[in-house]
């Protein structure tokens, strides 16, 4: 195993990395990762549902052993999701469903855990230094990312495995017995991506320095895909202190100037690394004030993220090298931002929602707000940019969707009878919802099983 940071890779390897899944190569109606095929919650396909309910419109409903809020992971006929059976000993659970009609395929017991709910509401030094599950999250908050072949599970616990679509577990590792103890205060939620022939995943967490105490370890990981075997790892220790460590987001890559960069926000900055290598390739310190939720989003150069707490939505200018100036920021805005959700880009607008149901669109060059308008109810789930509609859906099943314009046009509001935390995915014209307690098919034609 390798264990020290930038350790190089055979010239074959990186040749593979850089070769990355092309959108263009997987099949059209492929959602196999965390936000889809580009990681930003686009879907370019067409003739996708505006209108549903528990009695229209739904093509299945598939009850799902309770609990957890990751987003499905879709490749040809297959959906993979995964669960945290805390009633039933703490069983995680990789489930594969048949994404045409709902059937559960197979499920596999990966291992097992507990999230630990006893903290208190405030961070004070003497209760830091372990995760301390929030009500709306459990060990299951990770998504599944497949590459055709295999399909990736991480659980809030460390655990790491691979499995392929016949149920075969191809290998498995913990990430907390291979680098320490996860001291991230809300539990790890971060969910791994595929570049090439390697497994990312991040972890990035409350340093415990200001204590005097040993410093937990932030890092970058690379593995193996179809060994586990560990490839690269880069420390990632930041200047951030105490909470403002915390980060739940996944990497998003990007291509810039002829090179692959794969973009990390969290723990009091945003930076690039090199995927075939982690070799740190630039970073824009000083960003962070608390935790951070929302996740990186890319488009038109520049990477769209959000300071911790609902704190300033920034426009950060991709590329260069090493430490870059304050000027990198093209434009922020510091008024109704999201905590949880991410922003999603169609066109030249982008849009966001806040935590507490503020709908905005903006110019996503300048940063000039078009409109804002409130939604219906509390929102986490990130929103769905798709054929010309924004789908924003809250935390008790309403999805309200508008026009993807400059001016607000509001289409529709679809309810159903779940908690809806996950983002959704999108396949072959259909929508699939997770909910707590079932995944929902959505599609044009009408009628509930």
């Amino acid at each position: 195993m390798l264990t020290s940071s930038h350790r190089r890779l055979p010239i074959s390897l990186m040749i593979s990395c850089f070769s990355l899944v092309s959108v263009e190569s997987l099949m059209a109606g492929d959602w196999p990762q965390w936000r889809g095929p580009r990681g930003d919650s686009v879907s370019h396909e067409k003739g996708l549902p505006v209108e549903w309910s528990e009695n229209k419109s739904v093509v299945w409903k598939t009850p799902l052993p309770e609990w957890g809020t990751s987003t499905p992971a879709i490749r040809g006929s297959c959906a993979f999701v995964t669960t945290h059976q805390e009633q039933a000993g703490g069983k995680l659970l990789l489930i594969k469903l048949d994404k045409r009609t709902g059937r559960i395929e197979w499920t596999r017991q990966v291992s097992a855990g507990e999230a630990n709910r006893k903290s208190s509401q405030t961070k004070g030094a003497g209760n830091r230094g372990g995760q301390k599950f929030h009500d709306l999250q459990n060990l299951a908050s990770p998504s599944p990312v497949t590459d055709g072949e295999l399909v990736f599970v991480h659980f809030g616990n460390g655990d790491l495995a691979a499995y392929d679509f016949a149920g075969k577990q191809h290998w498995t590792r913990n990430l907390q017995k291979d680098h320490g103890d996860y001291t991230i205060w809300w539990g790890h939620a971060n969910s791994p991506v595929v570049v090439g022939d390697l497994l990312i995943s991040v972890c990035m967490q409350d340093s415990l320095e200001d204590l005097g105490l040993p410093p937990a370890p932030s890092y970058i990981v690379a593995h193996d895909k179809r060994t586990g075997v560990e490839k690269w790892k880069t420390m990632r220790m930041t200047a951030a202190r105490s909470e403002e460590c915390d980060s739940y987001t996944t990497p998003i890559l990007h291509q810039s100037n002829g090179r692959t960069e794969l973009i990390v926000w969290g723990g009091d900055q945003v930076d690039a690394y090199d995927p075939a290598s982690g070799k740190q390739l630039w970073y824009l310190p000083g960003q962070a004030k608390l935790r951070t939720i929302t996740g990186p989003t890319v488009g038109h150069d520049k990477v769209y993220v959000t300071r911790g707490k609902s704190g300033s939505l920034l426009a950060v200018n991709i590329g260069g090298d090493g430490k870059r100036p304050a000027d990198q920021i093209a434009w922020q805005l510091d008024k109704g931002t999201p905590d949880s959700c991410c922003p999603v880009l169609w066109n030249d607008l982008l849009f966001i929602v806040s935590d507490n149901g503020v709908a905005q669109c903006l110019n996503a060059h300048t940063g000039e707000v078009h409109w804002q308008e409130r939604l219906k109810g509390d929102f986490k789930a990130s929103p769905l940019a798709a054929d010309g509609r924004i789908y924003f859906i809250n935390k008790t099943g309403t999805c309200t969707v508008v026009a993807a314009s400059a001016q607000f046009e509001r289409l529709a509001e679809n309810k159903l009878d779940d908690d809806t935390i996950a983002s959704p995915a999108v396949s072959d014209g259909r929508i699939y919802l997770r909910g707590r307690r079932a995944i929902y098919c959505i599609g044009q034609s009408s009628g509930a099983n």
